[in-house]
């Protein structure tokens, strides 16, 4: 086993950890926060207690996602299961609409007529929210860059955890002040903040789900690193997309000069070009000597070389941009 992989399964089974745990205790809290906001009739307490649901909500997917992840190839799933975390990261920027929209409706309807808050009860339940969301920001911070699935869990707790910011305030302005229109202004300001960090999320979860090319890759740079090898005449029919996240892959057909004797050492040092670059593992390339396939295909443009001689084609088959 190599290295990489060594310290692949090793962060792996730590994110998993530290998802469990946080799972756990988020879970737990959410029960609490939700008595707490009942019996205090603090509705940015129960809004709270509605996105910490959420979050243990992501937490769980994130749980599963990461075990459906590591399941093999199959016969009907040739690249396995891995994009199952893209679904997940969607999944749970959607739900975090969702809550939107419901703690947005009720903090209409406070608006219009304020309830009484019981603010130390309110600022309680706040303050061991916000100590709770601390610890599985802890938990998660050093694994949120592993993939978008993560990376969507730990959004959702950093999100709960401006909430408990928020309400914890409107305790202590309802408490000093006696402001109860607070409460549901901290709600609509905690919505605000849910959707500023979720948007992102499903943009990169959607992205990947259309083939984007990935965002740290450049598409006309990966197209010029092939061109420049010497043979090629041409290629066409370039794609790179994400299978998830870390798993990039590209697929191209390369024209070359007929009679073209160097194609192996062509195809690997292509192939090393991509890897080493632009860390692209899966390559998958078609060498031709000729454009008829191209041509079956429909008009497919070709994006020329410059580091070989003109190639000679038939006429009906020569490259065109």
């Amino acid at each position: 086993m190599s290295g990489h992989d060594h310290n692949h399964q090793h962060n792996h089974a730590g994110s998993r950890r530290s998802l469990r745990f946080s799972f756990f205790l988020v879970a737990g809290f959410m029960l609490v926060e939700a008595a707490g906001g009942w019996l205090t009739n603090s509705l940015a307490l129960l809004s709270d207690a509605g996105h910490m649901l959420t979050d243990a909500a992501a937490l769980g997917l994130s749980l599963l996602a990461m075990r459906f992840g590591s399941m093999p190839p199959s016969r009907t799933k040739t690249f396995g299961y891995r994009r199952f975390e893209i679904l997940a990261a969607l999944m749970n920027g959607l739900a975090l609409w969702a809550i939107v929209g419901v703690i947005l409706h009720e903090a209409y309807f406070r608006m219009q007529a304020v309830p009484q808050v019981k603010a130390q009860g309110m600022i309680v339940v706040a303050a061991l929210g916000l100590v709770v969301n601390l610890i599985s920001l802890f938990l998660l911070h050093g694994h949120r860059e592993e993939n978008l699935n993560i990376r969507g869990a730990f959004l959702h707790v950093v999100a709960d955890s401006l909430g408990s910011v928020g309400a914890l305030a409107g305790g202590l302005v309802i408490l000093y002040t006696g402001w109860l229109l607070v409460d549901p202004l901290v709600s609509i300001g905690i919505c605000l903040l849910i959707l500023w960090s979720s948007w992102g999320l499903i943009r990169e979860a959607v992205h990947v789900l259309l083939l984007g090319v990935p965002p740290h890759i450049k598409y006309q740079e990966v197209q010029e690193a092939i061109l420049d090898h010497d043979g090629i005449c041409c290629i066409y029919d370039l794609h790179i997309w994400s299978i998830a996240s870390g798993q990039d892959s590209i697929s191209a057909h390369v024209v070359v000069p007929d009679g073209f004797k160097g194609k192996n050492d062509l195809l690997n040092d292509i192939v090393t070009t991509l890897k080493t670059r632009f860390a692209i593992e899966h390559t998958t390339l078609q060498i031709e000597e000729s454009h008829k396939l191209r041509d079956e295909r429909g008009d497919m443009v070709c994006r020329v070389g410059g580091a070989t001689p003109a190639c000679s084609f038939p006429d009906d088959h020569a490259p065109h941009e």
